[in-house]
């Protein structure tokens, strides 16, 4: 996309955050200043687990973090070498022993182990051996930690699909260069007993065997994706059904009264949160369409996971085409990913979820209207931008300026399109 649309599309103005879910933030010192940035967010915007694992199982606890370090500068730069980017998660050390939980490590080997290639998990470990505080691993240009097995339960009981991490980028000195925190979605919220009674998972098994002749009763705990394929845990084909696993399952329930929030987290945990996106059922169909449509999709024109809903769809190409990839792994402005300054998927800033906007509060300083991180100051020692809530355009484009400058002496306007400015958008230190 093009600089100048990807520089409009941070800046313009957004509604600001309600914080009907997660909290509201302690007000965090601005760091913009400081030598250094990093951004933090989750790869999906919610992560979904099962909240048992002794019958039937669709998802593991498995929760994916990436992050990207940035040294601020006239011309600023992603930093990779000679730093390490430490995260854990705050009130949460543990997850065995936490309500069903357990049952995952205790069936681990039988659910998983030819999947991932192990003969033993050892408890509070995950399936790619990643645990709930460490260090995150390089790759390429940004950092990222694969598969913690974090669940929805902190230390002390408390039920929080939004649990959060900090984020520690520290020098080859061990020197703390920059800190951040970022919210680790995670949520058991899967409301089959709507239809399936006080045992769904039995009841699912008992009428699955029943129509289809298969005896998932007598050999449980069953991993749905043995014979449904979910790319969601890198099996790229149907499996031995010819279903993957979405199709069936959506497919199934598309005739059924079920709605998005019966099994996607979910009424409470509202997974959908982005304020430009959302609604009170999570506008999933907005972007996903109906359970019937995501069905007949697979496998005729998508693998599910792999071609998902993109934001071209809504928006104007020449802003938001991100091609072949999608929107999580796609590279904007100064090859940041759009999820470090836009937000995780589903938790687009500004989100209903006060604590998603963390970084864009801190970095930018804003005591009222929250949005993506968009001030070039954050990033751009050269620009005036540093702690400042309303960007230039939003402060002096338009017909109708917030504030008039020096400018509005010829121009009785000035444009929001960047690409008709005679002046660079960052501007130069006055001497």
């Amino acid at each position: 996309m093009k600089k100048s649309m990807w520089i409009l599309l941070m800046i313009l103005p957004l509604a600001a955050s309600c914080g009907k879910s997660g909290g509201n933030p302690a007000a965090p010192v601005p760091s913009a200043q400081g030598d250094y940035v990093v951004l933090a967010w989750n790869d999906l915007g919610m992560h979904c687990l099962n909240p048992s694992y002794d019958k039937l199982v669709v998802l593991p606890p498995f929760n994916t973090m990436w992050a990207q370090v940035i040294k601020r500068g006239v011309k600023p730069e992603i930093v990779t070498a000679n730093i390490s980017v430490e995260y854990q998660i705050e009130g949460n050390t543990y997850s065995y022993g936490k309500r069903n939980y357990g049952q995952f490590w205790d069936n681990a080997v039988k659910l998983f182990g030819t999947l991932f290639g192990f003969t033993s998990l050892a408890h509070d470990v995950g399936l790619t051996g990643s645990t709930l505080s460490g260090q995150m691993t390089l790759a390429g240009d940004h950092f990222v930690v694969v598969g913690m097995p974090l669940t929805p339960i902190k230390d002390d009981g408390t039920w929080d699909p939004y649990q959060v991490a900090d984020i520690t980028v520290k020098d080859a000195q061990g020197t703390v260069l920059v800190k951040t925190k970022t919210v680790v979605p995670t949520s058991d919220e899967m409301h089959c007993e709507k239809c399936h009674g006080a045992d769904p998972f039995a009841d699912i098994i008992s009428k699955h065997d029943a129509s289809n002749g298969t005896d998932l009763a007598g050999t449980t705990p069953r991993l749905c994706a043995d014979c449904h394929g979910s790319p969601a845990l890198g099996l790229m084909n149907p499996g031995t059904s010819g279903k993957f696993l979405s199709k069936a399952i959506h497919g199934f329930h598309a005739d059924k009264g079920a709605s998005c929030y019966d099994c996607h987290p979910g009424p409470q945990t509202q997974c959908s949160r982005s304020t430009r996106h959302a609604a009170s059922d999570g506008n999933c169909q907005w972007c996903h369409s109906t359970m019937a449509q995501v069905a007949g999709s697979i496998p005729a024109t998508r693998i599910p996971w792999v071609n998902e809903p993109k934001c071209v769809m809504c928006h104007d190409a020449g802003e938001v085409d991100t091609g072949a990839l999608l929107y999580r792994n796609a590279m904007g402005h100064g090859n940041l990913y759009c999820a470090a300054c836009h937000g995780s998927p589903h938790a687009m800033i500004p989100s209903l979820v006060a604590r998603d906007n963390y970084q864009s509060l801190q970095y930018q300083g804003s005591t009222g209207k929250v949005k993506s991180i968009g001030s070039c100051g954050v990033c751009h020692d050269s620009s005036r931008g540093e702690g400042v809530s309303d960007d230039f355009v939003e402060s002096h484009g338009g017909t109708v300026p917030k504030k008039m400058n020096g400018c509005h002496i010829c121009h009785t306007s000035l444009s929001t399109d960047t690409t008709k400015w005679p002046h660079a958008y960052t501007w130069k230190n006055s001497n």
